[in-house]
This record gives structure tokens, C-alpha cells and sequence, in this order.
């Protein structure tokens, strides 16, 4: 009978001990999880030098630009894409500078290189990629500059906040309060 006893508090007072290890692997992984986003974008600003690259060699494997033109029409003028593309500059860079006041998780920089994707295409087609590369190609480096800088701060003060949890859990041997309400 003492037998029986003492494996039931053995069993009991493991379940502590496992939720433990299991609130701590789970920190371990988030922190591993959000070191790996942290690098989205860097990977971003990867992808659209890479596509820099095409539209600095003028699109070689795209058809020539008479032969889209007859089969869709006249693309915008050079102008108007030019006004587009500040407007989404702009536009760009708010919303990224919100975001990182905020404090908001939002992997949107693969987004930027489809729409920067977009701008090289309409100036191509518009015969006017020449004059215009280095405006696209100057707005897209800085907003996926400062989407890669929000991305990695928001990742980075995550990171040490799941530190610290961890931490304090080691100590305590449970996790720390949220702090939802700010003290006055």
C-alpha cells in the first residue's frame, strides 16, 4: 500500500515538472521560430536585387515590348506610372513606420517585391525601363530596407522578451504575469 502511495506522488509531482519542460520547449521553439523570421526581410531585399538584376538587363527572356502592346494596348504613359510610383513609395513607407510604432507582427516585404515587380514591368513595357530603373529601383531599396529593419526589431524584441520569460521561468518554475494594464 506504501508502494501504491508513492507512485502517485511521484506521478503527481512529475506533472509539475512536465508542464514545465513543455512551457519551456515551447519558448525554445518560438524563440528559435522568431529568430528565423527575422531574416524574412533580408530574404525579401534578396529576391528583388535579383530582380533588379532582370530589369537591369532590360527583361531578356520577356517578348519584346511592340508585341505585348499589340496584343494588350498602349501601356500607361511613363508619367503616370512615375505618380504611381511615388504615391506607393509613400504610401509604403507610413504604413511600414506604423507598423514598427505599433509594435504589429506583419510579414508583407514579399508583397513590396511583386508590386516593385510590377512597376519595372509597366516601365518596360512602356519603353521608358531605361530612364526610369534607378527611381524604382532607389524606392524599392528603401522600403525593403525598412521593412527588413521592422521585421528584425520586432523579431529582436520578441526574442528578448521570450528570453526573459524563460528566465523567469527557470527561477519560479512557472511563467511570469502578463503585464496586459500599464501601472500608474
Amino acid at each position: 500500500m506504501e508502494q501504491a502511495e508513492n507512485d502517485k506522488t511521484g506521478v503527481m509531482g512529475q506533472a509539475p515538472c512536465d508542464s514545465q519542460a513543455a512551457l519551456r520547449q515551447g519558448l525554445l521553439d518560438e524563440i528559435k521560430r522568431l529568430k528565423r523570421f527575422s531574416n524574412r526581410g533580408l530574404w525579401a531585399l534578396s529576391l528583388f536585387l535579383l530582380l533588379s538584376m532582370l530589369a537591369w538587363r532590360e527583361f531578356w527572356f520577356l517578348p519584346a515590348p511592340q508585341s505585348v502592346i499589340q496584343a494588350l494596348g498602349a501601356p500607361p504613359t511613363p508619367l503616370m506610372i512615375s505618380l504611381v510610383l511615388v504615391l506607393y513609395t509613400f504610401s509604403a513607407i507610413i504604413l511600414s513606420l506604423s507598423r514598427m510604432m505599433a509594435g504589429l507582427r506583419h510579414p508583407s516585404s514579399f508583397c513590396h517585391v511583386g508590386y516593385l515587380a510590377g512597376f519595372y514591368l509597366f516601365y518596360y513595357f512602356a519603353e521608358a525601363l531605361a530612364d526610369n530603373y534607378w527611381a524604382v529601383f532607389g524606392a524599392g531599396f528603401t522600403i525593403l530596407c525598412l521593412e527588413s529593419y521592422r521585421i528584425w526589431t520586432f523579431c529582436s524584441d520578441q526574442v528578448g522578451k521570450r528570453t526573459e520569460q524563460l528566465a523567469f521561468l527557470d527561477r519560479n518554475g512557472r511563467l511570469p504575469p502578463e503585464e496586459d494594464s500599464p501601472e500608474l
